[in-house]
């Protein structure tokens, strides 16, 4: 059922910034109560890219995020600029924040994030074939360190909490679903 029956009747935006837009919604709902302040983030999305070495290594990076004020472990992952198509981005993120390339980069699938507030997709691609091309090229917020790991540890990785933002953890267990059980034990 796609069709709610909310209405929307005002739409105005509060902030709309480069990086962050929200949008405040005036709703009707089918019962006629009326909401005066919904507010939606909108977004651009974001890509989060699951890198293979040849090896059998997965390329992650730890970095602080200040939103949680931690230094997490995840896959590599960013915002998609403006312009731009989410394999591009995929290449680019892999690139500035790894140092890494790969000899394909493929969309595996597409996730709906956090659909009660926001519109924000994010996009999982596979760059099979990583290799070390570069240098890292970091924003001013960035402090990356790289970290690469077997393929058979990352679910252990994922079930000791070493790697817990949920979107990198879904789409670990995703990929390793996908790849199925040449990953170790389930």
């Amino acid at each position: 059922m796609d069709e709610p029956g909310w209405q929307v009747t005002a739409s105005s935006y509060v902030l709309d910034s480069p990086y962050l837009r929200i949008r405040r919604d005036r709703i009707v709902l089918p019962d006629g109560t009326v909401i005066e302040d919904y507010y939606v983030r909108e977004s651009r999305g974001y890509v989060i890219v699951f890198a293979l070495t040849d090896d059998d290594d997965v390329v992650l990076v730890r970095q602080y995020k200040h939103g949680i004020g931690k230094t997490l472990l995840e896959l590599v992952a960013g915002a998609i600029d403006e312009g731009e198509d989410p394999r591009q981005t995929a290449q680019r993120e892999l690139a500035e924040e790894t140092g890494y390339s790969a000899r394909s980069v493929d969309h595996v699938r597409s996730f709906i994030t956090d659909p009660t507030n926001a519109d924000t997709v994010a996009h999982l691609f596979f760059a099979r074939g990583a290799y070390r091309s570069g240098e890292q090229q970091l924003d001013a917020t960035e402090n990356i360190t790289v970290e690469v790991v077997p393929l058979k540890r990352l679910r252990e990785l994922v079930r000791a909490g070493e790697i817990d933002s949920m979107p990198h953890v879904g789409a670990i267990y995703f990929m390793l679903d996908q790849m199925g059980s040449s990953t170790g034990t389930p």
